[in-house]
């Protein structure tokens, strides 16, 4: 049985995966930075995953958390204003905006209903 919103954790995990090849495009393949991308970015995958496997909230919330450290960790781990940063804020808010709308999605958009014709 699938879920509507699980397109949301389809794209998450996309997100995660440029997230992961970030630091070879964008010239950041050292240190810290690479570091955090790459720890970072197999946590949204291994997350998105297993809410696809078998949704709990508490998983989109951590997806949510996740999007929140890579928004911050360029003042955490000192790597501001660098392509590095661009790119963690840039995800961080698509995944943290994605999150939240899954989120948002399960408690307030009623369950799906089957269409039905006109009844003229």
């Amino acid at each position: 049985m699938s879920r509507r919103e699980a397109i949301l954790d389809i794209y998450k995990m996309v997100l995660g995966a440029f997230l992961f090849v970030s630091p070879w495009l964008f010239a950041f393949a050292h240190g810290v930075v690479a570091a955090d991308a790459w720890f970072s970015s197999a946590i949204i995958v291994i997350v998105s995953l297993a809410t696809l496997v078998g949704f709990a909230e508490w998983e989109e919330w951590l997806a949510f958390l996740l999007g929140v450290w890579l928004v911050v960790s360029p003042w955490v781990l000192g790597f501001q204003h660098t392509s590095a940063m661009v790119v963690n804020l840039s995800i961080g808010i698509i995944v943290m905006y994605l999150a939240a709308l899954e989120l948002w999605v399960i408690h307030f958009l009623p369950p799906d209903t089957p269409h039905h014709a006109d009844k003229t």
